[in-house]
């Protein structure tokens, strides 16, 4: 549907790579990981890194941001996550949704053999102590921040803004160390680098946003013709390219300039914030048969 033409993106901030050595010399300090994804992208958002990088540890998984995803999807993902034998529940860090369940599951399913263990030589009021790790902008204070009920971490909706590790004690006897987000060196997958760019875990100013706009729109219109065609009050033709559709928002919004042509990167800037706002609907770029059938 869509021939759109996007340079290689690449993205590997300098303190990423500390990152990566923070998280390995101070794994020995932990008793299990939190990783946190993106519902949206459960996947596209995981950094392949990760087990090498946490390898010997209890791992659970939160699919973040649950009230922007598919709910039918998620459970699929949090199926498929079980099958490979992590533990996985979606949450919503921002509004608290399903973050309750999160200690007792982790208890009871994570790190039962530990806390079990613990008890049996009398270790009984040694807090439980989690690495929280995820991609930038994923949603990693904003948990902590839930979990410990204040605003211990600074939040912010700018990828890569947590640049040093922070302890944060929370109720139960728990106490969370919150890194920064980390991203791979290189990004073997072109549509992997894309579904982050549309949900903002890569920094807007190295990305071309009419290029990005164009693909998420193809993509809509494939996977949620009605839910496009409903937000912009635009028909859709299989024949529409991404060019095509973003010339359609942007003539149905009224973003003209002289002359009457289409102001295509307001219409772009649009698309891509009203998709990370929500406002769209409830989208998820991927499920687990796509990457079953060796597909992202």
């Amino acid at each position: 549907m869509d021939n759109t033409e996007m340079k290689d993106i690449q993205w590997f901030p300098g303190h990423m790579a500390k990152t990566r050595r923070l998280i390995q010399s101070n794994l020995s300090l932990v008793d299990g990981i939190v990783e946190i994804l993106d519902a949206r992208t459960p996947l596209s958002s995981r950094n392949p890194e990760m087990d090498r990088l946490t390898t010997g540890k209890p791992k659970m998984i939160l699919l973040n941001k649950c009230d922007m995803a598919d709910e039918k999807i998620t459970s699929l993902w949090i199926d498929y996550f079980k099958s490979i034998g992590i533990t996985a529940i979606a949450v919503d860090c921002k509004n608290g949704k399903g973050v309750k369940n999160f200690l007792p599951v982790l208890k009871s399913k994570v790190l039962n053999e530990l806390l079990e263990k613990r008890n049996a030589q009398g270790m009984v009021g040694r807090p439980i102590r989690l690495m929280i790790v995820g991609i930038p902008n994923v949603g990693k204070s904003s948990f902590i921040n839930k979990m410990a009920q204040s605003k211990r971490t600074k939040v912010e909706d700018r990828p890569g803004v947590t640049r040093t590790k922070q302890w944060v004690k929370i109720g139960e006897g728990a106490e969370m160390l919150d890194m920064p987000g980390v991203l791979w060196p290189k990004f073997d997958d072109q549509n992997v680098a894309c579904k982050l760019a549309f949900t903002g875990a890569i920094k807007d100013d190295i990305l071309d946003i009419e290029a990005l706009a164009m693909k998420l729109l193809a993509n809509l219109a494939v996977n949620y013709p009605d839910t496009l065609a409903s937000r912009y009050k635009i028909d859709i033709s299989e024949n529409d390219s991404g060019f095509d559709l973003l010339e359609k928002v942007g003539r149905k919004r009224g973003m003209l300039i002289s002359g009457g042509e289409i102001n295509t990167e307001r219409a772009a800037i649009t698309v891509l914030d009203e998709y990370r706002s929500g406002k769209l609907g409830r989208i998820t770029l991927e499920k687990p048969d796509d990457f079953c059938d060796g597909e992202n």
